[in-house]
This record gives C-alpha cells, structure tokens and sequence, in this order.
C-alpha cells in the first residue's frame, strides 16, 4: 500500500495545532494569559520551562528546525511528566498527567517524521539552486 496523499498534510495540521496549543501553556506561565494561577519568579524551574515552551513553540508553529525543537519539547514533557504529575498518583487520569503524555509522544513523532510539507524546513529544502546552464556548463561563481 502507498502512503496516503493526505498523510504528509495531515502530519503538518497535527503540528500546527500541537503548537498553537502549547504556545498557551508558555503564555500562561510567563504572561499569566490565559490565566492559569501560575506566575513563576524569573530564572525558576517553571520560568525556564515556560521559556523553552514560548520559542519552542513558536519555532514548531513556523516549522523551523522542527525535528531538535520536537526532541527537546518531548524530552520537557517527559520530565514534567515525572517530576510534576507522577508523584501524585500512579495513573494519568487521576494525576492530570495525561496532557504531557500526549504532548511528549506527538513531539516524539514529529521529531521522528518530520514536520510535513507545510513548514520552513520543507520548503528550504525545496530550493532548487542552478549550478550549471542549459548545456551542462558550469555556472560562473559570483
């Protein structure tokens, strides 16, 4: 079977979306919008973290070194996973950990996939630069 014509599509929607959803979470922590009860002082564990999910986040929106930036994000939520939610239960749905479990593993995939075709990473790659003329001569440098 061949891949779906939609997949790569669909995988630059997951990552959109992903983003824009936790762009909230570095606003409400660094901004207090949306308000979240949450106002860490500056150079804190939870002021570091909401500064690595604001560009973080922003840098997955664009699709800009889309595969570190997805690493590291799922790496954040694996570490807020059991330092933050863990300790209070065993399982996600009583310990409220089940967002940074879905964050991590859909970073993880972006990091492994790629970011999809709607992205600055896929459509630098897309650029074509001419090295030769239509002959098969080299292109004067300059």
């Amino acid at each position: 079977m061949g891949e779906s014509r939609f997949g790569p599509r669909a995988l630059s929607l997951l990552r959109i979306v992903t983003a824009l959803l936790f762009l909230q979470h570095a606003t409400g922590k660094l901004f207090g919008f949306p308000p979240i009860g949450m106002n860490p002082p500056a150079l804190s564990l939870y002021w570091i973290a909401g500064v690595i999910e604001l560009f973080g986040s922003l840098l997955l929106l664009a699709g800009f070194m889309s595969r570190p930036v997805a690493f590291l994000l799922s790496g954040e939520m694996a570490i807020a996973y059991w330092m933050v939610h863990a300790p209070q239960s065993t399982f996600p749905l009583l310990n409220k950990g089940e967002g940074a479990i879905l964050f991590c593993f859909i970073f993880l995939l972006i990091a492994a996939a790629g970011p999809g075709p709607w992205s600055i990473d896929e459509s630098r790659k897309r650029i074509v630069v001419r090295t030769e003329d239509e002959t098969g001569a080299p292109l004067p440098e300059g």
